[in-house]
């Protein structure tokens, strides 16, 4: 028997990933396609299941389909496999719904459904067995796995694979007015019992499942299969060019064996490309659906999952996935893609976009001891630097700061360049500061800082032209407000979450450090007002987004990512 070699695994580099697909192969056929007039324009689909949340490998995919109908003038129906009732909610469907919008593509009336051709499908399946191509088995679940044989072994024929066509259409009829229990009977295809590939041995097409569908209720005691049905949709939408993921090549001959056998209107070309592997995650619906029921995140949504829904709530943008989906490229050859680049689009895209604020994770109260008591002022602060059209805002000032905690050392480690007793720095924005007193309590532990300031250095400069190499972020004591930051890091600690160690599972390997919940943080008192989903760049500290939960009393914000940017220095190096 021949066997299919696993596709090879590669890892994306830095540098390969920094360069954005021009072409692909996928593209190369399409240029050909139409250049020998055999299409005059492309339509592609996205085909979801409606059975969970989409992640950052669908993401991927409708980057590919809708931008391919995009950059070709052609067009991407938006499709709902709903064939499996028993694991398909509502839900599912308004959060794809919600997805894909919130990436920035559109399916204008392109909206279909599979259980919009429940109908269609059925007279094709009895079109089958007029025509001696499928048959009513009554073979059990466990005896079909066991006829089927394996990659070394050919399977068996069915003992009612000889049934009548009369009797097939009888028996079939039957099953779809709900006569059988479930399980006792199943209508498959008859093609080769002896087939290398075993997708081509005789496989189920419809199956009897006595369960509610979202949309059809109880019209149908019968659902056909997934290989089945997404060939016939293709086809009756006139789909061009069906692209689809590397697990899905192994099928391409039954879907072009039921497209062969039917009178359907065009026979679609099925593509396989590689799907993302992204590190330390995860992309198994199942897994992903565990994760959820088993409380070890807080819904489908929280920040820390892969979900569309879960990185929007984090505040990733949607132009950042979609540039990363246009530098991963699209390959043939399954890869693991550094999680480091997905954060570096991230950054790209923030740097430019998000208004700057400052915010202190760890209070130190700081006292300018020769600022004028009960005076204030307000400073003048950039947005973003970026972005001049962003423009700028006041901050108030006054005697009593707060600084990070981390930015002071009594005893400065050589090279420190932030406060320490006797050192100048810069407070952004604002003036040169001296430290001359630190305070402490009767632990030991120090509770204030007090300093002097240079009144000619308003806005960070002096006439002398003398520089400082360090700049602080601060807020001021009498205008802050606090803020609740949830600061999240990676779900999982392995990079590679398909090679578990024996006897582990992907529970083993989830981080207890993803969340960490700080309540601590005092802020500018500008963030009182946001709206959940606004992003921000607090200097010094990373980017975030007020969350869902936030409130005008309590906000709260997550984090996106930190500053570092890990992935960039990697790519220089190399």
């Amino acid at each position: 028997m021949e066997t299919k070699d696993k596709p090879s695994e590669k890892t994306l580099t830095a540098e390969e990933g920094t360069k954005p697909a021009v072409t692909n192969f996928i593209r190369s056929i399409i240029d050909r396609d139409l250049e020998s007039g055999k299409h005059s324009g492309i339509v592609t689909r996205f085909p979801p299941e409606p059975n969970g949340y989409l992640h950052i490998g669908h993401a991927k995919s409708i980057c590919l389909n809708f931008g391919l109908a995009r950059d070709y003038k052609g067009r991407c129906h938006l499709r709902f496999d709903d064939t499996n009732p028993v694991k398909e909610d509502v839900e599912y469907v308004d959060s794809i719904l919600a997805d894909v919008r919130w990436l920035g593509f559109d399916w204008a009336e392109h909206l279909y459904y599979a259980s919009d051709y429940f109908d269609k499908l059925y007279e094709f399946a009895e079109y089958l067995i007029n025509e001696g191509k499928a048959f009513v088995c009554d073979l059990s679940l466990d005896e079909l796995r066991e006829y089927r044989g394996t990659l070394t072994v050919p399977g068996k024929n069915s003992p009612y694979r000889n049934r009548s066509r009369d009797e097939n259409l009888d028996l079939f009829r039957r099953m779809k007015a709900g006569e059988f229990p479930e399980g006792s009977r199943s209508l498959r295809a008859k093609i080769d019992m002896a087939s290398p590939n075993l997708n081509m041995r005789d496989p189920v097409i419809y199956r009897i499942k006595k369960t509610h569908h979202h949309r059809t209720g109880s019209d149908w005691q019968i659902y056909p299969m997934y290989d089945y049905t997404h060939c016939i949709s293709d086809a009756l939408e006139r789909i061009t060019h069906s692209i689809c993921t590397l697990e899905f090549e192994d099928h391409r001959p039954l879907y072009d064996w039921i497209l062969d056998q039917l009178p359907v209107p065009c026979h679609p070309q099925q593509i396989e490309f590689a799907r993302l592997n992204l590190a330390y995650t995860v992309m198994s619906k199942r897994l992903l659906l565990e994760l959820v029921t088993t409380n070890l995140v807080n819904g489908w949504d929280d920040p820390r999952m892969p979900t569309i829904a879960g990185m929007r709530r984090r505040g990733f943008p949607p132009e950042a996935i979609r540039e990363f989906a246009d530098r991963i490229g699209v390959a043939k050859a399954n890869s693991m893609v550094d999680d480091e680049l997905l954060f570096f689009c991230i950054r790209e895209e923030l740097n430019r976009t998000a208004l700057r604020r400052m915010a202190v994770l760890s209070p130190l109260k700081l006292v300018i001891t020769n600022y004028p008591e009960d005076h204030e002022e307000e400073l003048d602060a950039e947005n973003n630097p970026e972005n001049a059209s962003a423009g700028s805002r006041k901050i108030s000032f006054g005697k009593e700061l707060f600084i990070e905690a981390e930015d002071f050392s009594e005893n400065p480690p050589k090279g420190w360049f932030r406060l320490s007793p006797g050192q100048e720095v810069r407070l952004k924005h604002a003036y040169y500061i001296t430290c001359n007193e630190v305070v402490k309590d009767e632990a030991g532990n120090i509770t204030e800082i007090r300093c002097s300031y240079d009144p000619a250095s308003r806005g960070g400069w002096t006439e002398d032209g003398r520089k400082v190499k360090g700049t602080l972020h601060w807020v001021s004591a009498r205008h802050c407000i606090p803020v609740e930051l949830r600061l999240y890091d990676r779900l999982f600690t392995q990079a590679d979450m398909s090679e578990l160690e024996p006897g582990k599972t992907y529970k083993d390997y989830v981080n207890p450090a993803s969340l960490e919940i700080n309540k601590r943080c005092l802020a500018e008192s500008s963030l009182a007002n946001t709206t959940p989903g606004e992003r921000f760049q607090f200097l010094r500290i990373g980017y975030f987004c007020t969350d869902y939960d936030s409130k005008p009393d309590s906000p709260i914000f997550n984090r996106i990512t930190s500053l570092r940017d890990s992935w960039a220095k990697l790519s220089k190096k190399q």
